[in-house]
C-alpha cells in the first residue's frame, strides 16, 4: 500500500482499516531505513498513526504543520512525496532528519531544538488573520518539549489573543530519557483519569436525545456542570485558565478517535489544546525496551536491536562520563546537571553512581545554567554538561547569571564543531565566538581524550570563575599520553617550523600534525602548536612564533568569524606584530548534514585539505 502513497491527497479516501495496515507498513519502512542510516527511531515509530489522522483531516499544505522538536516528523516526510528518497536520510546530499523549509512546501517551519511550535504557530495564525485567509495551524509537540518554559511563553500569548490555533500535546512521557519534573507528573495526571471523557460522552449523548426545545438549554447548564465536575475529576484547569480549550486525553494509535477529535477542533473559533497519548518506539520491541538508546542511534540490525559499533578509542562522552565519576569519588562537592542528555553527554555513569548528586532539569538550559550557578553560590561544584548547539539557548543566563557575578559553574559543551548526519541545527559551530566574548570566562579544548581528562581536572579546581571545556562528537585519538598538569592560559609547541607555523585548538590538533607532515615532504617546513585555550590565549609563545616566523595559520572547528582564529588576529593587531595570516575553519555558512568526516573534508578541515591551503598559503607568500 505505501508505494501507491505519494502524497496526502492519496490517503483521504482510505478506510480506517486500510489506515491501520498502512500505519503497519510504514513503521517497517521506518525501521528498515533507520537500521541502516541511523536516526530518530522511538519517537517517530510512536507518531505514525498520530501523523496519518492529521493529514486525513487537514488539508496540507494549505493547512499548515509544525513539528516541534522535529524527530517525530518520518512519518510526514514519507506520506509528503519523499518516500522515495527516504533510503536517503541523515546521509550528505539526502534528505534531513528533521522538518526543512527548503527540503518541501510541507515543512512549514524548520525545527531541530525543542519548544517553539507553539510560538512560531501563532505568529502564523495573526498573520494568517491579518491577511483575512482561512487555513488551521497546527502545532504538534511533546517528546519532552512540554518541560521547555518556550512553550508556556508561547501558549500564554496564544490564550490572550485567543487566536484560532490547534495544539495537539503528543505526550509519550518521555524525551530522550523520561520526562522529569512538575509538568510531566502533571500530565500523567491528567493521561491517567479516561474516566472523565467517557463520563462526558455518556452525558452529552444523553442530553441529545432529549426534545430540541429543552435540549440546548439543557447542554449549557450541563456545560457548567462539566466545567466543576472536570476539576474535580481531572486537573485540566492549568491549560484552560491560561485560555486553550482542552480536549483530551485521547489514544494517540486509534485513528478514528483522533480524526474526531480533530475535527471537532476544526469546528472551534478558539485555540485548543487535543492530548493525545501515544507508544514511544510502538511496533518495535527492542526500542520499547530500550527507549533512551533508540531515541537516536548509529546503523543497526533489525533482529537482535543491537547497535553496529565500531572498534576504536573510547568517545569523548565517555570518557568525560567516567572520568567525572572518578574525580567524583574523592571530592564529594561535585554535581552534575544535564538539560534532558544523561545518555548524550556520559553523566548517565555519574547518575548511576551519585544519584543524590545528579541533576536532570528537562529541555530546559536557561534553567540549568542558572541552577547550576545557585548552587556554586553554595559551595558546590557544578559541572553542567549540555550540547554546545543547545547552550546557545541559555546564553543571556551564562553571561548574566554565572560570568558577570563570575560565580564558578563549569560548562562541558558535547558536540563541539560539527556533528555529523544531525545537520545544522545540531552543529556546534559557535561555541567559542559566543563564549570567548564574555568577561571571566575560559574557554579550552583538548587535543585527544587524555587531554580531556588534565583538562577536566583543571576546570573542577579552577574556583575562580566560569570555564568551559568544548570536545568534539568522536572517538578518541587513542592517545598514550600521561596525565599532565594544564596551567591556565598556556598552550604547547608540538613541533617547530621555520616556513610557518600551525596554531590549532581541539580537534584540529592531530590533522594540523599529518599537514606538517604532508608540507615536509613538499619542501615547507611548518611547526604545530597546541593552543588549549581560545581564551586567554598563550600571548607570550605567540609572540615567540610571530617573532620566528612571519606566517601563521589558525585552525579550528568553529565558525571563522569572532572564533580561535580572531582572538589571534585580534591579540596581534593590538600588539602591534605585523605577520602573514590565514584562518582555517568553518565558513560563513550552515553546514549540511552528513557523516562527520565528509564534511570536514568537504569544508577542507583535514590533514590533507589544511595541507592543501597551507601550501598555496606559503607559494603565494614566496612570490
Amino acid at each position: 500500500m505505501l508505494s501507491d502513497i505519494n502524497s496526502p491527497l492519496d490517503i483521504k479516501s482510505l478506510s480506517y482499516h486500510e489506515l491501520n495496515s498502512l500505519a503497519s507498513e510504514i513503521r517497517r519502512f521506518i525501521v528498515e531505513v533507520v537500521s541502516k542510516t541511523g536516526g530518530h527511531l522511538a519517537p517517530n515509530l510512536g507518531a505514525v498513526e498520530l501523523t496519518l489522522a492529521i493529514h486525513k483531516v487537514f488539508n496540507t499544505p494549505k493547512d499548515r504543520i509544525i513539528w516541534d522538536v522535529g524527530h517525530q516528523s518520518y512519518t510526514h516526510k514519507i506520506i509528503t512525496g519523499r518516500r522515495e528518497k527516504f533510503h536517503t536520510l541523515r546521509q550528505y546530499k539526502g534528505i534531513s532528519g528533521f522538518p526543512r523549509r527548503e527540503e518541501s512546501e510541507y515543512d512549514v517551519f524548520g525545527t531541530g531544538h525543542s519548544s517553539t511550535s507553539i510560538s512560531a504557530g501563532l505568529g502564523i495564525a495573526c498573520a494568517r488573520d491579518l491577511k483575512n485567509e482561512d487555513f488551521e495551524v497546527i502545532c504538534v509537540i511533546g517528546d519532552g518539549a512540554m518541560t521547555a518554559g518556550m512553550a508556556y511563553e508561547g501558549i500564554n500569548q496564544t490564550g490572550f489573543l485567543k487566536k484560532k490555533l490547534i495544539v495537539i500535546l503528543n505526550d509519550n512521557h518521555m524525551s530522550i530519557s523520561e520526562n522529569v519534573g512538575g509538568m510531566s507528573r502533571y500530565l500523567l495526571k491528567i493521561s491517567t483519569a479516561p474516566i472523565y471523557n467517557e463520563l462526558k460522552k455518556d452525558v452529552w449523548e444523553l442530553l441529545g436525545r432529549l426534545p430540541p426545545s429543552l435540549s440546548e438549554r439543557a447542554r449549557l447548564a450541563a456545560r457548567k456542570l462539566r466545567e466543576g465536575v472536570k476539576n474535580l475529576m481531572i486537573p485540566t484547569i492549568l491549560f484552560e485558565e491560561l485560555g486553550l480549550r482542552y480536549i483530551g486525553p485521547f489514544d494517540g494509535h486509534n485513528i478514528p478517535m483522533l480524526v474526531e477529535a480533530f475535527e471537532s477542533a476544526k469546528e472551534l473559533e478558539e485555540p485548543v489544546l487535543i492530548h493525545v497519548l501515544t507508544e514511544k518506539g510502538r511496533g518495535y520491541e527492542p526500542a520499547r525496551n530500550n527507549l533512551p538508546l533508540f531515541h537516536g542511534l548509529g546503523p543497526f540490525d533489525i533482529e537482535s536491536g543491537k547497535v553496529k559499533k565500531k572498534d576504536g578509542p573510547p568517545t569523548y562522552m565517555d570518557v568525560f562520563g567516567k572520568t567525572l565519576c572518578k574525580i567524583g569519588e574523592k571530592n564529594d562537592k561535585i554535581v552534575a546537571i544535564t538539560a534532558a542528555m544523561p545518555e548524550g553527554t556520559g553523566l548517565c555513569y555519574f547518575r548511576e553512581r551519585f544519584k543524590e548528586r545528579f541533576f536532570d532539569v528537562g529541555i530546559a538550559e536557561q534553567h540549568a545554567v542558572t541552577f547550576a550557578s545557585g548552587m556554586a553560590i553554595e559551595g558546590y561544584v557544578p559541572v553542567c554538561a549540555i550540547y554546545s548547539t543547545f547552550l546557545q539557548r541559555g546564553f543571556d543566563q551564562v553571561i548574566h547569571d554565572v560570568a558577570l557575578q563570575n560565580i564558578p559553574v563549569v560548562f562541558c559543551l558535547d558536540r563541539a564543531g560539527l556533528v555529523g548526519e544531525d545537520g545544522p541545527t545540531h552543529h556546534g559551530a559557535f561555541d567559542i565566538s559566543y563564549l570567548r566574548i564574555i568577561p571571566n570566562m575560559i574557554v579550552m579544548s583538548p587535543k585527544d581524550e587524555n587531554e580531556l581528562v588534565d583538562m577536566l581536572a583543571v576546570a573542577i579546581d579552577y574556583r575562580k570563575g566560569p570555564i568551559a571545556i568544548r570536545y568534539p562528537r568522536a572517538r578518541g585519538t587513542g592517545s598514550t599520553t600521561k596525565p599532565t598538569k594544564i596551567h591556565i592560559g598556556k598552550g604547547e609547541i608540538l613541533r617547530d617550523g621555520k616556513d610557518g607555523f600551525v596554531l590549532a585548538i581541539g580537534s584540529m590538533v592531530y590533522p594540523s600534525i599529518e599537514a606538517s607532515d604532508i608540507l615536509k615532504k613538499k619542501g615547507f617546513d611548518v611547526g604545530v602548536f597546541n593552543a588549549r585555550f581560545a581564551k586567554p590565549l598563550d600571548g607570550d609563545t605567540i609572540i615567540e612564533i610571530a617573532q620566528k616566523t612571519k606566517n601563521i595559520i589558525t585552525c579550528e572547528e568553529n565558525a571563522l568569524s569572532g572564533g580561535f582564529g580572531s582572538a589571534v588576529a585580534e591579540f596581534l593587531i593590538d600588539k602591534q606584530i605585523r605577520v602573514n595570516l590565514l584562518r582555517l575553519g568553518i565558513p560563513d555558512k550552515f553546514i549540511e548534514h552528513g557523516a562527520r568526516d565528509i564534511l570536514l573534508k568537504k569544508i577542507g578541515l583535514t590533514g590533507e585539505g589544511i595541507a592543501k591551503k597551507a601550501e598555496q598559503f606559503l607559494k603565494d607568500i614566496r612570490r
